[in-house]
């Protein structure tokens, strides 16, 4: 098996794992509904890149007696 000839530094354990941080997902504006949405993601309402693409189903509201 391979052995490291010395102990890896905190300095140098930390460079490496310099690359390994997450970014901010990038987020569109819908044109037509102003709403925020992921990149290449239709919109809550249906829309993606300003045309109606999917009727979203609006939940029943309880009829109370």
């Amino acid at each position: 098996m391979a052995v490291q000839k010395s102990k890896k530094s905190k300095s140098k354990k930390l460079q490496k794992r310099s690359h390994q941080s997450l970014s901010n997902p990038t987020l569109s504006t819908d044109p037509v509904t102003g709403e925020r949405h992921l990149r290449h993601q239709m919109t809550a309402d249906g829309f993606y890149r300003g045309k109606k693409i999917v009727e979203v189903k609006q939940p029943e509201e309880p009829v109370e007696e």
